[in-house]
């Protein structure tokens, strides 16, 4: 295939370029380094320094034999992204680029304008160019579980049916979300099921959950491939952030009750999930959407893991509980179903104890790099 990704220098965006690159497709990488310059101005730089996405591809290039295209530009400038689709005339388009992160959403109202701003105009314009240069072209968009909330249902694969006063239909999953960066997410999907109906583009929209690691296979060639590991409260997912802190001797910060339920999974199955989705696209006018997670753990569970793993490995690791700065359930009934995926051939990893002690190996390697200060910021929802 020839396959454009779009945020193609993030913690996802990069090791996807790597992944489909290693199994022979054409592979054009796109960034305009929003999230690296927004973690310098909040001073919350990666873990592990990270080449730039034209050094990355090139040392990519050295060890595989393989070239990675790059384009260095903003997504929302139309006038820059039409004439790439142009160019490469994708079959597959992976849509990462957006601003990832609900506290970054929730600092003012400037990024909470930005969040949408970017998130939307991005999206619609992608839409857009899949139009104007190849309507067949599937739509790949990395979703969230966050756009479900936590209803007293289970959470089915993106659609729900009805029956009302006699009557029966099927509807989009009803979704509340819990900050403005998710609420841009709903925005994304629903923007994308109306061009889906209208123009009878495919798109497939995956559901993802908080994703942890560093290790996808192409990662482990060589250092320089990595991909960034954020740890802050603003670009950090929950397990990755608490290893580091752990290591940091930094308490691992629990959320009010603790209570609070997620979908997880590896890095290594994101990469399965949207290779799949990939190789085995929607079908043309449907919106297809999966839940992309492999198992559900509440943060005290995960607390619990790292402590046990951390004090295992001479951390001496301490959970503190704070006064949560979030506005969300912090104990709720949680049952989100994901078979799409399994179906598709997906193998999950788990989170298991060697997981765990690999990452914490990682964390320790590089812990002169840890800024304390940058952990916890206690971005407020209200």
């Amino acid at each position: 295939m020839k396959v454009l990704i779009l945020g193609a220098d993030g913690y996802l965006g990069w090791p996807t370029c790597m992944y489909f690159s290693n199994r022979g497709h054409e592979v054009t990488a796109v960034d305009n380094y929003f999230r690296r310059s927004a973690a310098t101005s909040l001073d919350s730089e990666p873990l592990i320094p990270t080449p730039n996405l034209l050094q990355r591809a090139k040392v990519w290039e050295d060890i595989s034999g393989k070239k990675i295209n790059v384009r260095i530009g903003d997504i929302t400038d139309y006038a820059f992204l039409l004439p790439v689709f142009k160019e490469t005339r994708p079959d597959t388009v992976i849509h990462y680029a957006e601003q990832p992160s609900a506290p970054y959403s929730m600092i003012s109202r400037d990024k909470a304008a930005f969040t949408i701003q970017n998130n939307l105009t991005g999206t619609l314009n992608i839409a857009y160019a899949v139009k104007e240069t190849n309507p067949d072209c599937h739509i790949i968009k990395l979703g969230t579980m966050g756009e479900y909330g936590t209803p007293e249902i289970d959470i089915e694969e993106g659609w729900l049916e009805i029956e009302h006063k006699g009557r029966k239909d099927k509807f989009l999953f009803p979704r509340q979300a819990g900050s403005v960066y998710h609420t841009s997410k709903i925005q994304d999907t629903d923007l994308l099921w109306f061009y889906v109906r209208t123009w009878g583009i495919r798109v497939t929209d995956l559901m993802q959950g908080p994703v942890y690691g560093l290790s996808t296979g192409e990662t482990d060639k060589d250092e320089r491939l990595l991909p960034n590991l954020h740890y802050d409260e603003i670009f950090g997912t929950l397990i990755n952030r608490f290893i580091v802190q752990a290591v940091a001797g930094y308490p691992l910060t629990v959320y009010g009750k603790g209570g609070q339920t997620r979908g997880y999974l590896n890095i290594r199955d994101t990469m399965q999930c949207v290779y799949l989705s990939g190789e085995q696209p929607a079908k043309k006018g449907e919106l297809r959407i999966f839940n992309q997670v492999t198992e559900t753990f509440s943060v005290n569970q995960i607390a619990e893991k790292v402590k046990r793993i951390g004090d295992k490995l001479g951390c001496n690791v301490n959970v503190q509980t704070i006064e949560n700065p979030r506005v969300e359930k912090e104990e709720h009934y949680y049952n989100p179903k994901y078979t799409g995926l399994m179906e598709l051939g997906l193998k999950p990893h788990h989170l298991t104890d060697e997981a765990l002690e690999g990452m914490f190996k990682v964390a320790a390697k590089y812990k002169e790099n840890i800024n304390r200060d940058a952990i916890f910021r206690g971005v407020k929802w209200r």
